[in-house]
């Protein structure tokens, strides 16, 4: 049974500028699943870059607020708030509150740097 640590997860800085820790994805671990799940970071008033995937993508936010963009649409987002993102579209995501802005990313199927289109 795969239990995974975030802690054990290495964090990085993603192409959009985002803190990510990737804790499942099915070309790094031994599992039947056609998603990846990752955990992102956008610091106290920084705006991730605005990006695509030509994959769909859902955000659950974890702890803080922020400001969600998709294509022309904007939408406060705050703990407990999901957000789907469709394949192709423009996002990107705003924090403007005090501390962290933290959220789980699910992309389906799953990411590759090859479906990822940085705008920034």
């Amino acid at each position: 049974m795969p239990v995974i640590a975030l802690k054990s997860c290495p964090e990085f800085t993603a192409g959009d500028h985002c803190l990510l820790r990737e804790m499942i994805h099915p070309d790094k671990q031994d599992l039947a699943l056609r998603y990846s799940l990752a955990h992102a970071t956008v610091p106290a008033g920084k705006t991730t870059t605005p990006h695509r995937l030509c994959t769909s993508e859902v955000y659950y936010i974890l702890q803080g607020q922020g400001l969600m963009h998709i294509d022309d649409d904007h939408s406060e987002v705050a703990v407990s708030d999901t957000v789907y993102i469709p394949p192709h579209a423009v996002q990107s995501i705003t924090n403007t509150g005090p501390g962290e802005l933290t959220f789980i990313c699910i992309v389906d199927p799953a990411w590759q740097d090859e479906n990822e289109e940085i705008l920034g």
